[in-house]
């Protein structure tokens, strides 16, 4: 495995591509409303992060057909907009890709529409809250599997189990590479594997099912993925960067507020 450590100008062009993600993120967020479709939320969000300069890194990618995935409900990743409405009540998973200049940010929240029951707001919470707790112990050293670690023992403390077979991941001119960053441990030991060093960057992205960690993809669509339960699913994810032996999140818009 090869984890590319850069260098302070190349993560000033990640942080670039990285705030265009968070920007249009945000937009979203504060604009997406019931009786809009899905796919009017991938044209709005698209067109935003277009008038920022940025490229949406996900069309294409993979064969994936559209800007913004669009995860409804029981879709946890992947989410394909389509015509459905959306209704008040809903819980809304929305995951965006840049590139600028050839280097690439990755950003993913989970939105409600209108008002939501506690157990959905518990739910988000879970995958907000595991984002944040990992980037508050990330240390210059720790093992990444110290880090899968701690976030499967956040999720499951919390009532829940995290997605398997699908992880967080290293990005930089690509979209995806080394390293792969599991919301749990794959092997019986964490003190094993790569560590984590300044210059890496890398996207965390809790993705918190209810009862069964197993997924499934649709058969339609060939892109979205359920868990086994059929239950509502959250999802959240921030890209960092380690500098000075901690981790920097590069899509957090500039207020700093926690998006």
């Amino acid at each position: 495995m090869s984890i590319p450590l850069r260098k302070p100008n190349e993560i000033q062009k990640l942080h670039t591509a990285g705030q265009a993600v968070g920007k249009t993120l945000k937009y979203l967020e504060e604009n997406v409303k019931a009786g809009m479709t899905l796919l009017e939320v991938d044209a709005m969000g698209e067109k935003y992060l277009r008038d920022l300069g940025a490229r949406p890194a996900f069309k294409g990618l993979y064969g994936f057909p559209n800007a913004v995935c669009t995860s409804l409900n029981e879709v946890i990743i992947h989410g394909v907009p389509d015509n459905t409405v959306l209704k008040d009540g809903d819980i809304l998973g929305l995951d965006i890709g840049s590139e600028i200049e050839g280097w690439y940010g990755d950003a993913a929240i989970t939105m409600p529409i209108g008002k939501i029951s506690k157990d959905d707001e518990a739910l988000i919470a879970c995958s907000k809250d595991a984002l944040y707790y990992a980037i508050d112990i990330i240390k210059e050293g720790m093992r990444f599997k110290e880090l899968s670690l701690a976030l499967e023992n956040f999720i499951l403390d919390r009532g829940y189990t995290p997605l398997v077979k699908f992880c967080g991941h290293g990005i930089g001119r690509e979209p995806h590479c080394d390293p792969e960053v599991p919301n749990y441990l794959d092997s019986p030991n964490p003190k094993q594997g790569p560590k984590i060093k300044n210059g890496m960057i890398f996207c965390i992205e809790p993705m918190i099912c209810q009862k069964d960690e197993e997924p499934i993809v649709d058969k339609k669509d060939k892109w979205s993925v359920r868990s086994a339960d059929g239950l509502r699913t959250s999802h959240y994810e921030h890209q960092v960067a380690i500098v000075n032996g901690k981790a920097q999140v590069l899509t957090a818009i500039k207020d700093n507020s926690k998006e």
